[in-house]
């Protein structure tokens, strides 16, 4: 098992975010993952900045974390060429250290170039063509592709890794578990369901298994409770509404009646450590092994210093 953190580009700059992975490998997490995002699910995150950049200043400030993205949509927003080629570069970067985490998007991201956000079966089928794209590039020379929603002329990636990035698909029912397996190289989920696991190796998926635990550092659980609030309160409304929801201010209405009762239900709150060691017991029982932990609560360092003093001889 590894467990990673979560850096929030939502919710902090770039010189920020470069800080967190610093300190998350000095206090032993085995690797850090970055949210793609153009806009935050709330103003009041007040940040997005572009995470290439930011993974590639990782790179070059650390020397043993492990990076990966949670998750990059490669089918508007991004053609596949460029996310093959960015990733194919912060692999070389960081000296072999890099997962690409692909899934299927939202609305909020990737409505932005003015063209239609597709039903989720549309973009399934787009998000399979984007990765035999990807797989196509990385097997070098000049590539093309013509698919029925994308395509690839006469492109090639120039600087390749020896060893390939895994590709780890994100996935929030059966259909997205059985791309994962198909032309994935792991699975990634914000649930810690069994079945999605199940769903993965069922259909011949043996990599790596990702998935997010949200947990709020704070001397006490309502404290704890009330950061993830003033920030957090989008994730409550389940996947069909934040892949749906186009702007901040729609997460931002749509969360109005989100209490913090709410909020200790679904986040790991205070700073008690058996709740958050029982959350990736719970984690690992569902067959995960890449547990990661997103704090939203109010003190990062004091989470950081959590994480070494209490946390991390536990979960070892």
């Amino acid at each position: 098992m590894q467990i990673g953190f979560k850096l929030a580009s939502e919710a902090f700059g770039p010189k920020e975010l470069v800080r967190q992975a610093v300190r998350a490998e000095e206090v032993g997490f085995d690797f850090v993952e970055i949210s793609d995002h153009f806009h935050p699910w709330l103003d009041n995150q007040g940040h997005s900045p572009f995470a290439w950049t930011v993974l590639g200043t990782i790179a070059a400030s650390t020397e043993k974390v492990g990076l990966a993205t949670g998750v990059t949509c490669p089918i508007l927003r991004y053609h596949p060429a460029i996310i093959a080629q960015a990733a194919a570069t912060t692999a070389l970067l960081s000296d072999g250290r890099f997962t690409l985490g692909i899934g299927a998007g939202e609305r909020l991201n990737e409505h932005i170039v003015g063209h239609d956000f597709p039903p989720v079966l549309i973009r399934h089928r787009m998000l399979r063509e984007a990765l035999e794209i990807i797989r196509l590039l990385w097997r070098g020379g000049y590539r093309s592709y013509y698919g029925e929603f994308l395509e690839l002329s006469e492109a090639r990636v120039f600087d390749l890794p020896e060893t390939l990035p895994v590709i780890a698909v994100a996935a929030g029912g059966p259909s997205a578990a059985k791309i994962a397996a198909e032309l994935g190289d792991g699975l990634f989920a914000t649930e810690s369901d069994p079945a999605l696991v199940q769903a993965f190796q069922r259909e011949g998926g043996s990599g790596p298994r990702y998935v997010e635990i949200g947990v709020a550092f704070a001397a006490d659980a309502h404290t704890g409770a009330e950061a993830a609030l003033s920030t957090n309160r989008w994730s409550t409304g389940g996947w069909k509404v934040m892949s749906e929801l186009p702007n901040p201010a729609n997460f931002a209405a749509a969360s109005t009646t989100v209490r913090v009762e709410d909020m200790l239900d679904s986040f790991i709150c205070g700073s008690d450590p058996k709740p958050y060691v029982d959350a990736v017991r719970k984690a690992v029982d569902a067959g995960f092994d890449h547990v990661v932990l997103m704090n939203a609560g109010p003190d990062m360092d004091a989470f950081f210093d959590f994480y070494r003093s209490d946390l991390a001889p536990l979960l070892r």
